[in-house]
């Protein structure tokens, strides 16, 4: 395994509650089975105390089991089984916070910047799940794709969708104009009243505004129309 593919797997784990330290281990447990404190410490080129710790962190994180031999010796939760068993938890821990945090106040009309690359990703993912009737969507065909589930239920529901991207693009429903003028910016519009806008960049410098400020909203969505206007008179 490559280094890069290493670093990407632990960052990855981390997601998951493990540490950088237990993700270490745990990817050792599962490329070279079951290995006792000493065996994980000598492999990892990390103290016996931390292969320890790391391994029990495991265990108690659902990661690993203790195999109850001569030695005892810990063996990794299959992959597949263990973040499962993370998103259930997770799921069932947001349905009850959903039950007992304190109602949300209205969202105002203030103007949020939103950083970061999947921040703004997020954004606009949630934005198109909670949309109860209409999308205007403009953004390049690979960002495109990340969306297909949340377009496809869309439609499913009967709502206007309309994109705006370069092509070649296919969705079942959807009103579809390519045009070669958007680049990398990115805009959003939903039910007529939230709107994000902004430039597709790298994780760092990717930046978005977000407002259900009617004028913005307006402004973006007269925009989009006149672009729509002009794809039509040039084809």
């Amino acid at each position: 395994m490559g280094d890069s593919t290493t670093t990407d797997t632990i960052e990855l784990l981390t997601c998951f509650g493990l540490t950088r330290q237990e993700a270490r281990v745990y990817s050792l447990l599962l490329t070279e089975g079951a290995l006792s404190g000493y065996e994980a410490a000598k492999r990892t080129g990390i103290s016996r105390s931390n292969a320890y710790g790391s391994l029990a962190g495991l265990v108690d994180k659902g990661a690993a089991c203790v195999l109850e031999e001569q030695s005892v010796r810990y063996q990794a939760v299959p992959i597949k089984e263990f973040c499962a068993n993370k998103l259930h938890f997770l799921r069932e821990a947001a349905d009850v916070l959903e039950q007992k945090i304190p109602k949300e106040m209205p969202e105002n009309e203030h103007y949020i910047t939103i950083r970061g690359r999947r921040n703004v990703e997020d954004k606009f993912r949630n934005m198109l799940r909670e949309a109860e009737k209409r999308v205007y969507l403009f953004v390049p065909g690979s960002m495109l794709r990340l969306y297909q589930k949340e377009l496809e239920e869309q439609i499913q529901k009967g709502h206007k969708v309309v994109i705006l991207t370069e092509g070649p693009y296919e969705l079942e429903g959807a009103l579809i104009h390519f045009t070669n003028r958007g680049g990398n910016f990115i805009r959003l519009i939903t039910d007529s009243s939230y709107a994000i806008t902004g430039e597709l960049q790298d994780e760092t410098h990717t930046t978005c505004l977000y407002s259900s400020n009617p004028n913005l909203v307006k402004l973006m969505k007269d925009a989009l129309a006149n672009e729509i206007r002009l794809i039509q008179m040039t084809t």
